[in-house]
């Protein structure tokens, strides 16, 4: 099936599935091409930085790496949804180069992205990992560890967490609106992605079920707790460093 310039089988879905095109006005937002780049002499205009403090301050944490984390399993969710819900919806997916992305880093959550232009690809488990993993993921890891330290395999637990959840929610949707097809199509690409070398080791997959395991820090948030997916049963006592490697 070809896609369609607004994208609109994902408007249903709605959350972190839905992408504005070219028809929404982005303005003059940065790309995450732009927010993935070396951090510039003025770190207050790079817009990663300028989330991640953002997201500190709202959730009132005083680590940065935490507030890292949560950033990037925000992007990591919003890139998976997108490109796994228009390979079960429409059989392809939207080119995501980075360059064709824009970001309201000073959004709220989901993250606020606007394609600038849509090109259709196939929609097979390569091209998923080549458009968010390669495209996205491995340069945004790169970038937060630069700032923030963040062990590597925190950051492919996130990865692959986001993964498992935006499947699990787009085979929710699926088997409530009837359409049984996508919800396995869903659940089969997204185990053949979790097979990827970059994701290997991050976690276990039964059925639609995924336990990590690594922690992404958010019990550290105030108020915060382990994840359903979390390699914890309960928030620990002692530094997460070492589980979260």
């Amino acid at each position: 099936m070809d896609l369609d310039p607004d994208l609109a089988a994902l408007r249903p879905l709605a959350g972190f599935f839905v992408l504005r095109t070219e028809g929404a006005s982005a303005g003059s937002l940065p790309t995450l091409a732009q927010a993935y780049a070396p951090v510039a002499p003025d770190v207050s205009v790079n817009p990663l930085i300028f989330r991640v403090r953002k997201i500190a301050t709202a959730l009132r944490v005083p680590e940065s790496r935490v507030a890292a984390s949560i950033t990037h399993q925000g992007l990591a969710a919003r890139l998976w949804s997108i490109a796994l819900g228009c390979a079960a919806l429409y059989g392809g997916v939207p080119d995501l180069d980075a360059r064709l992305l824009r970001w309201d880093a000073d959004g709220s959550a989901p993250d606020d992205l606007w394609l600038t232009d849509v090109r259709p690809l196939p929609g097979d488990a390569a091209a998923l990992a080549d458009v968010v993993l390669h495209g996205h993921l491995v340069p945004l890891a790169a970038a937060l560890r630069a700032h923030h330290g963040l062990a590597p395999g925190l950051l492919r637990g996130n990865a692959a967490s986001a993964l498992a959840g935006a499947a699990r929610e787009l085979g929710r949707w699926a088997r409530r609106h009837g359409r049984p097809d996508a919800a396995a199509r869903a659940r089969s690409l997204a185990a053949e992605v979790l097979a990827h070398p970059l994701l290997t080791g991050a976690g276990t997959l039964d059925g639609t079920a995924f336990r990590r395991r690594s922690c992404c820090l958010y019990y550290r948030v105030p108020g915060g707790g382990v994840c359903g997916d979390c390699c914890f049963t309960r928030p620990p006592r002692s530094s997460p460093r070492a589980a979260s490697g």
